[in-house]
């Protein structure tokens, strides 16, 4: 399979790609506007035929490129079912797959973080959006997120895979790139918690709101394409 994990340093978010060799069908996960001409440079030098955009959630710092590659590329933009996102051409459900070439990724509810977090299992990876970071997860203070279903996704859907599963986060902030579903049910300082004690170190995080998150939110709910709905 063809793989690049791509950085974009503001938000810290990772883009990835991944295509099947044989016939260069790809996907894309979580592509961000200002890093959207990279993306679209290493597709087509590549020779991908994109067909898939995957968001693993609407995000609140920055502000997705999924409407604009699908103008460029005629590939579809899939999010979760539970996302409200009116203008993506699928809308997942708990378990559905996608196939490109001779691969397949799955959607995987993972809710807490936002009502519309979605992670992507495909062969031994999976992508888990902000559900779980390595050695983090995401906030729940906002985008209806809740600390207890942060907890029991986590445990039901992601640390039921292969303990060599590798995680692939949308964000990283101290220069790791993966982890493993063994990792990170050993290590993770968080999800080692009860979900009690989860709970409680959640609401006492104290964070200060996304830089972008007035702008990025709205866009996001039209696929970055604001003002074109």
């Amino acid at each position: 399979m063809i793989f690049h994990q791509l950085f974009e340093h503001e938000s810290s978010t990772y883009t990835y790609l991944l295509a099947d060799e044989t016939t260069l069908e790809g996907i894309l996960i979580d592509p961000v506007r200002e890093t959207m001409e990279r993306d679209l440079k290493l597709i087509d030098e590549l020779g991908i035929r994109l067909l898939y955009i995957l968001d693993t959630h609407v995000h609140a710092d920055h502000i997705t490129a999924s409407g604009h590659i699908r103008q460029k590329t005629g590939a579809k933009i899939v999010l979760s079912h539970a996302s409200g996102v009116e203008l993506a051409d699928i809308l997942l459900k708990d378990e559905e797959e996608l196939s490109f070439g001779k691969h397949k990724i799955r959607g995987l509810m993972t809710p807490g973080h936002t009502n519309s977090c979605m992670s992507y299992a495909c062969e031994d990876m999976v992508f888990t959006g902000d559900a779980l970071l390595i050695r983090g997860c995401g906030r729940t203070d906002f985008q209806q997120g809740d600390s207890h279903r942060l907890y029991q996704s986590v445990h039901s859907k992601i640390f039921t895979l292969p303990e060599g599963t590798r995680i692939y986060p949308a964000h990283d902030y101290k220069g790791h790139t993966s982890s493993t579903v063994g990792q990170e049910k050993k290590l993770n300082p968080r999800l080692t918690l009860s979900e009690d004690g989860f709970v409680q170190f959640m609401a006492n995080l104290n964070l200060a709101q996304p830089k972008k998150i007035r702008e990025s939110v709205p866009a996001n709910l039209v696929c970055g394409l604001e003002g074109e709905k």
